[in-house]
Parts: structure tokens; C-alpha cells; sequence
């Protein structure tokens, strides 16, 4: 039979998860409604996620798991009570969890990470299926599901998104990314992915002697190390802000996802390299998670990391050179000299060139991609300079895929002059190659001056997918049955093809809703549903993913 289960309480002083404030208790227990944040740092989506952790038989599901994992405890003499420790609990479903969802860029045997639009249907799979993994996930339904069961056994929880986050990293704080003389990103041994999430639970640590609540990090995405396969946490958020890495599971890991510097090199054959740029603060940005009480997104980067020139920075020049501390990595103080940050990339000024490239337009699938590169000579000597020029699909996770798009182009640049140049890529170049997460790299790289010089200048593209929009078409009432309409445009000249609209919402729906939309055309798509409120809200919300249409398009929407 199943272990004894020791319930936990946000709502009681004494308890090891307590939190004071009520709105922070509905936000992070009660509420059953997320949102998640994806895309790249400079231009970061949304999408709602149904935790559902008081659906019918979820609790049932996470005491299973609570069952499973308790052979991951191995002191005999505390399993009978450990299910009181929430540090233990955490650490349990951090590694039940983590073997739930395996990633793989092969869905043909399973479903693609983003047609989950909540964590009910992963959680009845997972028992329905003898508690065999459920395939496919990404580190966004890892931590929701994570969620999920926290929030059901009373921990608060919330999901939280890096942007730049470095993975499988031989040097946990330098990651390198490898392109080749046209400007095409190589496979390497790192990876620097567009965004990672994991989740944070509040509990007092009481083996760090803590009296009061505090965020704790866990990431169930497994990460690949020189001992294999590892999921971090729980660790304490300040602990990682102060470096404070030998006291916690996993802080080095942590620290290193927000702090690792990122060098990019020109491979020129198997073994010449050519050193590109050398950022030294591109990890750890945007930290973001969902707004207490509104759908809005909620910065907690400061809670991770210093502002740049407070507290452990100390600068000997504010304008060349950054030294950062960092204690207790393998008990030794290991100093970082930062480079200067005239060599942080876009803005090579060490080589007499600023580049960088702007978006011109805002690109919706089935639209061109506009941009416009802006260099500046900062020398009185004229440039003459040759550049090659291309686009690839990435995925979020960093891994280069097809390059669609190559340029080149010769440009001339007078003493301190700045120019704009307009780059232009039609979606019929690109869109048949973007991946599920409609990511894209331009980059521009020189070909080497006389001085063997090479300037580079990159950016990852976020392409838009059709907005959603869901609209009542009646009052709702609880456990009477009330219809909506959803529609969106199809932005492209062409029918829609094996395309179907996955409905799922708290307390509207038994089970995830299907709707055929194959024999749509090209216009505004429409589809009316049903819904059977169960509970009384005050924000109604339906998560809706598209998907089929060749693959190419999925969005969500809220009522």
C-alpha cells in the first residue's frame, strides 16, 4: 500500500512552506492558471498553460508518484516521515518528473512538446500508461507538470524562464559556439539555448537553518554531465545570486546557466579556429515569470543576479573592465577577468566597426523578413570591407538546422560614416524549414582583412504565428452549457491540410476537445464549440493549439 502522507500548508505560520501574504498563497497554491514565457531575449512570447491541480484524480496520481519515488530516498531510518520534509518531496518529484517527458528532436512515436497545452492530460497518460514515460516534452512542460504536483500537495510553485541558457558545457562558464565562413552555426560540444525553464518552490530550508519561506530552485530537465545524466535542485535562489555554491544541490550548475561567457569562433577546417567575440554577459537575461494576479510578465532577474557594479562587481575602469568574485567553486575562489566591453559583440569597436542588425517588421508566418544592418565606421581611414551573409533555422535548445538563405556583399564605408543597409528574406525561402518553436539566425561575418581580422554580427529571429481570437457567444453560467467561437486567419495562399484545434480550459471541459478544421480554406478560419462551466471564475481561459497545417502553425488564445 501506499506510504503515509504528511500534508504540508501555505496557510499555517509554522509550516515550512508558509507564506504570509494571501495574494502570493492564490497565486502559487490555488491557482490553475499559468503562463509561460518562450522566444528570444529581445523578443519574448506568451502562452497560458492549465495546471489543473485540483482536477479530478490528480491528487491520486501525484501520491503514485510520491509512491514510486520513494525508493529515491535512502535513509531507512526517515521513511516513514520524510513526505513531511518538503526539501525531500521536492527532490523526489524534481526526479520522478525528470524521467517523464524524455526530449527528442524525433516526435514520430510521441507528441511534439508544444501540442501540450496543459499538465492534466500529461499527468493521466503518465498513470493510465503504468506509469511509462510520456513522450515528448520540453524543458517549459517539464516544469509546468513539476508545477503541477507541487501546487497539488500544497508547496507553492511557479514556472520560470532564462533566456541564454547554457547547456552540456565542458567549461561550466565558458560556452562556445562555432560558425564556419559563411556564417552558418555549427554543431559543438556546448549549446546555448534561446530559453530554458525550470521551477521555483517557497519553503524554509531547515538543512540551510532557515526560519522563514524562501524560493527554491528545480530543474527537472535532465542535464548531461561527466557523471551522466543529473536534475538540479532544490537550490536556493540567493545562494546562487551570492555564489554561494558548496552549501546547496546542484549551485554550481545553476550558477553557471546565469553567468557562463559565450565565445564564438570561425572554424577554418578541422583544426584553425579564429576567435570572434568574446561576450562575457550574455547568460542568465529576462529572468521571467507570471505576475501575481494578472497575466502579465514579471522580471526576477535581480533575484538571481547583481545589477552590474553593485555589491561583489568591483570595477577598476567602469568603461574597460569588470572583475566578478566567484566563491566556493570546487572550494577554491576562482577570479574571473572580464574583457573589455568595447569587445562584446555586436559592437566591435576595437576593429573601428559597430554593427548590429534591427528588425525593420514584426514578421507573421507566411510573411518576408525585413531587417536593416547598421554599420558604423569609427575610424578616419575609409573601409572596404566583403561580407557573407546567411539565415538557418535553430532550435530552442541551440541546435543549428537548415541553412535556407545565403548572401554576399561588398561594402563601403567613408571616415565615420554610418550606414544602413536593408536585408530582405522571402517566407518562400524559409518556410518550409522552420522548426516548431519559429526560431531563425542571420548572421554577417567579413571575410578576414589583410590583418586576419573577422568581424561578425548575429541575431536569433522569433517568426509570429496567427493571432487567436476566442469570443463568447453568450452569457456563461455555471453547469449550464454556453458556446464560443474561435478564428484566426490563415496567412497562407493555400487550404489547410490535416489541421485540427486542441481545446483545453479549467473547469470548461471533462477532457481535451479536438476539432477538425481541415476544410478551411485560406481566409478567416471559424470554429464554434461548447463549453459546461463548472466553476465560477473570474477570468475564463481556453488554451487552443493549432497544429497540423503541414506543422506549421500553433498559437494560443484566452476568453
Amino acid at each position: 500500500g501506499s506510504l503515509k502522507f504528511s500534508s504540508v500548508s501555505a496557510s499555517f505560520p509554522d509550516d515550512p512552506v508558509y507564506m504570509y501574504n494571501e495574494a502570493h498563497r492564490k497565486e502559487y497554491v490555488l491557482n490553475e492558471q499559468g503562463m509561460l514565457y518562450q522566444g528570444v531575449h529581445k523578443y519574448i512570447t506568451s502562452r497560458p498553460w492549465h495546471f489543473g491541480q485540483f482536477e479530478d484524480g490528480i491528487l491520486d496520481i501525484c501520491l503514485k508518484l510520491l509512491d514510486m519515488g520513494a525508493n529515491y530516498h535512502h535513509d531507512s531510518n526517515r521513511e516513514s516521515n520524510w513526505r513531511n520534509d518538503p526539501v525531500h518531496v521536492s527532490m523526489v518529484v524534481n526526479h520522478m518528473v525528470s524521467e517523464w517527458l524524455p526530449q527528442n528532436n524525433d516526435y514520430l512515436q510521441g507528441a511534439k512538446p508544444l501540442s501540450w497545452n496543459g499538465s492534466v492530460p500529461i499527468l493521466q497518460q503518465w498513470y493510465k500508461g503504468r506509469c511509462r514515460p510520456v513522450r515528448y516534452g520540453d524543458s517549459a512542460s517539464l516544469a509546468s507538470v513539476m508545477c503541477t504536483v507541487m501546487r497539488c500537495l500544497g508547496i507553492p510553485s511557479r514556472v520560470v524562464t532564462n533566456f541564454y541558457s547554457p547547456q552540456r558545457a565542458e567549461n561550466a562558464l565558458v560556452v562556445n559556439e562555432l560558425f564556419d565562413c559563411t556564417g552558418k552555426t555549427l554543431r559543438g560540444k556546448d549549446s546555448l539555448w534561446s530559453y530554458h525553464c525550470w521551477n521555483e518552490s517557497w519553503m524554509a530550508r531547515r538543512d540551510l537553518n532557515q526560519c522563514c519561506g524562501d524560493w527554491q530552485c528545480l530543474d527537472p530537465t535532465p542535464l548531461e554531465t561527466g557523471r551522466g545524466s543529473i536534475c538540479c535542485g532544490p537550490t536556493w535562489v540567493r545562494s546562487i545570486k551570492d555564489g554561494d555554491l558548496d552549501l546547496d544541490y546542484d549551485g554550481h550548475h545553476m550558477f553557471s546557466r546565469l553567468n557562463a561567457s559565450c565565445v564564438g569562433w570561425l572554424s577554418q577546417g578541422s583544426v584553425s579556429k579564429t576567435k570572434l567575440h568574446y561576450d562575457t554577459w550574455p547568460c542568465g537575461q529576462y529572468i521571467s515569470t507570471k505576475c501575481i494576479g494578472s497575466d502579465l510578465r514579471e522580471d526576477i532577474t535581480r533575484a538571481y543576479k547583481y545589477e552590474l557594479g553593485m555589491d561583489q562587481r568591483l570595477y577598476l575602469d567602469s568603461q574597460e573592465f569588470e572583475i566578478l568574485i566567484i566563491r566556493n567553486i570546487n572550494k577554491h575562489i576562482l577570479l574571473i577577468v572580464k574583457v573589455p566591453t568595447s569587445l562584446r559583440s555586436p559592437f566591435l569597436s576595437d576593429a573601428g566597426i559597430a554593427m548590429r542588425l534591427k528588425m525593420a517588421n514584426c514578421p507573421v508566418y507566411g510573411q518576408d523578413v525585413c531587417l536593416q544592418w547598421v554599420l558604423e565606421n569609427l575610424r578616419k581611414e575609409p573601409k572596404n570591407l566583403n561580407f557573407n551573409l546567411c539565415a538557418q533555422v535553430m532550435t530552442c535548445n541551440g541546435c543549428p538546422l537548415d541553412q535556407f538563405w545565403k548572401d554576399n556583399m561588398n561594402v563601403i564605408l567613408g571616415p565615420r560614416e554610418v550606414k544602413t543597409i536593408p536585408l530582405h528574406i522571402p517566407f518562400d525561402q524559409y518556410g518550409s524549414h522552420l522548426s516548431d518553436y519559429n526560431i531563425m539566425r542571420v548572421v554577417a561575418v567579413s571575410e578576414p582583412e589583410c590583418g586576419g581580422e573577422v568581424l561578425m554580427v548575429n541575431r536569433d529571429i522569433v517568426i509570429n504565428k496567427p493571432p487567436v481570437d476566442i469570443k463568447l457567444l453568450g452569457k456563461p453560467r455555471v453547469h449550464a452549457t454556453c458556446t464560443a467561437e474561435i478564428s484566426f486567419s490563415n496567412p497562407l495562399q493555400e487550404n489547410l491540410r490535416n489541421c485540427v484545434l486542441n481545446l483545453e480550459g479549467c473547469g470548461l471541459f471533462k477532457e481535451p476537445t479536438t476539432i477538425d478544421v481541415s476544410h478551411q480554406g485560406w481566409h478567416l478560419v471559424p470554429a464554434v464549440f461548447a463549453i459546461l462551466p463548472q466553476k465560477e471564475f473570474s477570468n475564463w481561459l481556453v488554451s487552443v493549439g493549432i497544429s497540423g497545417c503541414e506543422e506549421k502553425l500553433t498559437k494560443f488564445g484566452t476568453i
